[in-house]
C-alpha cells in the first residue's frame, strides 16, 4: 500500500500495472487518478462465478470465439478499469496478456457493490459507452437480485430489459441465455 502513498505526479496505466499484486484491493485508473476499492465480498464472488459459468455455457453453445474473464485489467482510452466480468474476443486473450484492450470487449458486467454503487451505475457505464462496448449488464443485489440489460445505441446505453428475481428471463444478446437472478447470489 505504501507504493500508492509514495507516488507523485499523475498516474499512468504503466504505474498502476507496476503496483504489487494485492488480492485485497482493486486498482483502477480514471484519467490520471488512481481509484482503489476493496476486494468483493462472498455474495459478490458467488454471483460473479455463477454468471461467469452461465455466460461461458451460452457462448460455447453457439461456438462463439470468446473468453469470459473475471476481474481482468481492461485498458480504456482514458485509463484502466477492472470490470467484474467481461466477454472478450478469444484472440485478444490468446497470449495471456496482463491487460485486455477495450476494443476486444463485447460485454461488460458490473455487480453493484455498496462502496462502489456510483462507479458501477454511472461512471463505468459512461466509460464503456464512450469506448463502444456493445453490451453492458448491471447486477443489483438489493432489495432483491435483478439484472439490468443495456445495449449500445447512438453512443449511449439503452435499457433493453430487466431480469427480476424469481422469473427466468430469456436474452438473445450477446448469446442466447436464460437466467433467473435469484439463483446467482443465493447460498
Amino acid at each position: 500500500m505504501s507504493v500508492a502513498m509514495d507516488h507523485t505526479g499523475p498516474w499512468t496505466v504503466a504505474d498502476v500495472l507496476a503496483l504489487p499484486e494485492d488480492r485485497t484491493t482493486r486498482y483502477e485508473l480514471l484519467g490520471e487518478s488512481l481509484v482503489m476499492s476493496p476486494a468483493p465480498g462472498v455474495r459478490h464472488q458467488r454471483a460473479s462465478f455463477r454468471l461467469h459459468v452461465a455466460l461461458d455455457a451460452a457462448a460455447r453453445a453457439v461456438g462463439a470465439p470468446v473468453e469470459i474473464l473475471e476481474g481482468v485489467n481492461v485498458v480504456l482510452p482514458s485509463g484502466l478499469v477492472v470490470p467484474d466480468l467481461v466477454v472478450a474476443d478469444a484472440g485478444a486473450t490468446a497470449d495471456d496478456p496482463v491487460t485486455v484492450d477495450i476494443d476486444a470487449v463485447q460485454l461488460v458486467v458490473e455487480l453493484v457493490s455498496p462502496g462502489n454503487s456510483t462507479m458501477d451505475r454511472k461512471v463505468k457505464p459512461m466509460l464503456y459507452a464512450e469506448a463502444a462496448v456493445p453490451h453492458f449488464w448491471r447486477l443489483e443485489f438489493d432489495p432483491a437480485p435483478m439484472l439490468v440489460i443495456h445495449e449500445l445505441q447512438g453512443g449511449r446505453y439503452v435499457e433493453r430489459t430487466t431480469a427480476l428475481a424469481g422469473a427466468t428471463t430469456h436474452l438473445d444478446a450477446p448469446y442466447p441465455i436464460a437466467i433467473d437472478p435469484a439463483g446467482l447470489s443465493r447460498q
